[in-house]
Formats: C-alpha cells, structure tokens, sequence
C-alpha cells in the first residue's frame, strides 16, 4: 500500500514538472512572438535613412528610377489614364488595403488593445482631476510614458512598408508632374488627395478589419 502511494507521488511529481515545463514553453513563445512584432528601433530608423536617400537621389539612379516606372506605369499609370479620379481613388485604397493588411499582422494587435485602454483609463482619470493640478502633472507624466510603448507596438509595419511608400510617392511625383499637377474635384492637387482619401480608407478598413 505505501509503495503505491509513493509511486503515485512520484507520477504526481513527473506530470507537475511536465505541465511546468509546457508552461514555461508556452510562455517562451508567447514572449518570442511579442517581440517579434515590436518594432526594432535601429531597423526603423534603417529603413527611415534608406527611403530618404531614394527620395533624395531618385533622379541620379536611373535603374531603380526605370524599375519602378516599368512596373508602376503600365498598372497604377494605367488605372490613371483609364480615369484620372476613379483611378486614383482605385489606387488610394489598394495602397491602404495592403498596409491595413501589414499593420494588422505585423503588430500586436493584443498589446495595443490593452495599451489603449490603458490610455483611456488615463484620460478619464486626467478629467476627474482636472481642478488638480498635481496630480495631473503626475498623469500627464505617466500620459507621456505610453509615447515610447506606442511607438514600440506600431511601429513595426515601417519596416514592410516605408521603402515601398517612398518609391510610390517618387512615381506619384513624375507621373503627375507629367500631367501639369492635375487638380483633383477642382481643388485638390495629387498629395492632398492621396492624404485626405488614405485617411478615410484606412479609418474604414481598420474599423472593418478590427485592426488596433
């Protein structure tokens, strides 16, 4: 009889350190998986200088210059020439289907959604103590403590797409440059349009894709 419930014990012991180390497995990949979706500063920072060295020598490469029109002209350029608004409107919202897509799984979205109610929870506090104002000062700190974390989250999708951006917005300014700087609806020349319509579309998609 003691030796069944010395046995047992040990069964006990053996199935508890599995189950711990399962744990500490699941908790590794959890962490792992984190961090692979934070952005990494450096390589931001790398991409950053990249795509503003093209914007700044787009007219001295020549070859990456004709890539880029070669691929660009016959598909986006052609959805222009089809229909100046349309086609742009066409464009806009690919472009920020694609990155709505990248911001989504790239990031994450976990993090963020608990970041964010925290900063809720925080400016909802800030209007309690308004009449306060040390410990708002305090708040406003902490307020200010979310910039780097945000920063850390999101900023990961930088990383797929700021060297495409640059290289759409270089195409954008020949083709239309090209054109004579159409206005678009009569008022809007191409940057403001591309801006205030990206906005919109991306206000959509991330709504209806549930992205953070």
């Amino acid at each position: 009889m003691t030796e069944e419930i010395i046995q047992d014990k040990k069964e006990e012991n053996i199935e508890n350190k599995i189950e711990e180390i399962i744990e500490n497995k699941e908790g590794k990949v959890a962490i792992s998986t984190r961090k692979k979706k934070e952005g990494n500063f450096l390589y931001i920072v790398a991409v950053m200088i990249v795509s503003l060295l093209i914007a700044a020598f787009w007219d001295k490469i020549p070859y990456l210059k004709a890539v880029v029109h070669g691929a660009l002209d016959p598909t986006a350029g052609a959805l222009l020439s089809w229909n100046l608004t349309g086609g742009m409107m066409i464009i806009v919202l690919i472009i920020t289907f694609i990155t709505t897509i990248i911001q989504k799984y790239t990031t994450d979205q976990k993090a963020l959604k608990e970041l964010r109610q925290e900063q809720k929870l925080l400016q909802e506090e800030m209007k309690k103590y308004k009449d306060h104002p040390e410990k708002l000062a305090e708040l406003s700190k902490k307020q200010f403590e979310f910039i780097p974390k945000t920063f850390k989250l999101t900023s990961r999708g930088v990383l797929f797409t700021g060297v495409p951006f640059i290289l759409f917005y270089r195409w954008f300014f020949d083709v239309f440059t090209a054109m004579g700087d159409p206005k678009f609806f009569g008022i809007l020349n191409w940057f403001w349009c591309y801006f205030i319509f990206a906005m919109i579309f991306t206000s959509v998609l991330r709504k209806w894709m549930k992205v953070v």
